[in-house]
């Protein structure tokens, strides 16, 4: 826990770097320097417990990304880019502000013995939180391949309900202040 709120500009410029773990900081999407989303060797990106409203559609840059962790921040939206990352085995998007899905995730094979999708905790739509609730991550991803969700979506993103408030992240490890001592 590091407790950063921006990334040196030079950041992505990183030619061997596989594992990334910036959770639990203060980062948001624009934290991150341009050429971020350019680091090809990638593997696993843990960027859970920040402050991310957005995840850019840039990320379909990372094409090797096996792994990605955005658990525990305030995305609204997840980019249709995401639908190109085809190495993508984990996708962990619990605890957010998510109400839909582009059905680009729908192309993704995250549903299987090694393979982890991690959708609770996040505001759905009526009809994702009803698959989600009968038949888990696998119901989901269902729902969103069919023409019927496709329909649903290209209309949900005309009609925007209301933005779901932001979570109190007061107990949010990279918001507490080192345990001072209070020896004399």
């Amino acid at each position: 826990m590091n407790r950063l709120s921006v990334l040196p500009r030079g950041f992505g410029s990183f030619k061997s770097l596989e594992i990334l773990d910036l959770t639990y900081n203060n980062l948001n999407e624009r934290s991150l320097p341009g050429n971020f989303f350019f680091i090809e060797t990638l593997r696993a990106l843990y960027l859970g417990d920040n402050d991310f409203e957005m995840l850019p559609g840039d990320v379909m840059n990372l094409r090797n990304l096996q792994i990605l962790v955005m658990r525990d921040n305030d995305l609204l939206t997840i980019p249709r880019e995401i639908g190109q990352l085809t190495n993508l085995k984990e996708l962990h998007i619990q605890g957010n502000r998510l109400t839909v899905l582009p059905p680009e995730v729908g192309a993704l094979d995250l549903i299987g013995n090694k393979q982890v999708l991690r959708l609770e905790h996040n505001p759905w739509v009526p009809s994702i939180q009803e698959q989600f609730d009968a038949r888990g991550a696998q119901g989901v991803m269902d729902f969103i391949r069919s023409d019927q969700y496709k329909y649903f979506y290209g209309r949900q993103e005309v009609i925007t309900g209301p933005v779901p408030p932001k979570r109190n992240k007061d107990r949010k490890l990279s918001r507490k202040q080192p345990h001072q001592s209070q020896c004399a």
